[in-house]
């Protein structure tokens, strides 16, 4: 039996994920970085779920956390084929790992705040939900020199109003929702994993995946592939946004 590549191995995953894998071997192109027009737009608002849907963009966004081998290979990845991502990290997370911080940030990748212990923000007391904000801020900032770009609160989609207000003392004017969920922490499958964000994904969507978990190491692939065909270009939360 011949050799069986990695175009043959996606191949598969394509096919069990119900995509066809075009010929040759699909890259994705540079990204254009856009140029942001002060009062060109409304302002956002609070809490954002998705981008323009007039724009050939999405956002791939990461939880930080688990196996900093996998975080590592998802980031290569992402950067082999051109792509950027939004990665939410963890405090907790980058006090065992703190160069992954700079990691992210080198590769031109946005890093941003999900709390310092990934408890239920929304159940907790000011004092308390303050402090989760606050922790992690404090940690990329020592590791990075600012607090980040954005916040996603944990265990919840959607901020209360109070972790909104937190989060916008802390130094985020916006909390980061997603409007498709890959459900890669359920551990699916890698063509499960595809499957679902390529049939919900479009203009201006912001994704929620997972570091941590072996489905969208072998999926991302898959995913960018499909991206680059249907003309969508995966960017920066940042550059969604402007």
């Amino acid at each position: 039996m011949g050799r069986v590549t990695a175009t043959d191995r996606r191949a598969v995953l394509l096919a069990t994920a119900g995509l066809t894998l075009a010929a040759g071997c699909a890259t994705r192109s540079a990204v254009t970085r856009p140029a942001h027009s002060a009062g060109s737009a409304p302002p956002l608002p609070a809490q954002l779920t998705h981008g323009p849907r007039d724009r050939p963009r999405v956002a791939l966004t990461f939880h930080g956390a688990g196996d900093p081998a996998t975080a590592r290979a998802l980031l290569g990845e992402a950067e082999r084929r051109g792509a950027r991502v939004t990665v939410l990290a963890v405090g907790s997370w980058l006090d065992t790992h703190p160069d992954l911080a700079r990691r992210i940030l080198d590769g031109g990748h946005d890093l941003g705040n999900h709390t310092l212990s990934h408890l239920d923000i929304n159940a907790m007391s000011e004092a308390e939900a303050r402090q989760e904000i606050t922790g992690c801020a404090e940690r990329i900032r020592r590791l990075t020199g600012a607090v980040g770009s954005w916040f996603r609160p944990s265990r919840t989609p959607t901020a209360s109003p109070l972790v909104v207000r937190l989060a916008q003392e802390a130094g985020y004017p916006h909390v980061l929702s997603y409007d498709v969920d890959s459900l890669d922490f359920t551990s699916p499958g890698a063509a499960a994993v595809a499957r679902k964000v390529l049939a919900e994904i479009r203009e201006g969507s912001v994704v929620s995946l997972h570091f941590g978990y072996a489905d969208t190491v072998a999926a991302l692939p898959v995913v960018l592939e499909e991206l680059d065909r249907r003309g969508l270009a995966a960017v920066t939360t940042t550059e969604l946004f402007s």
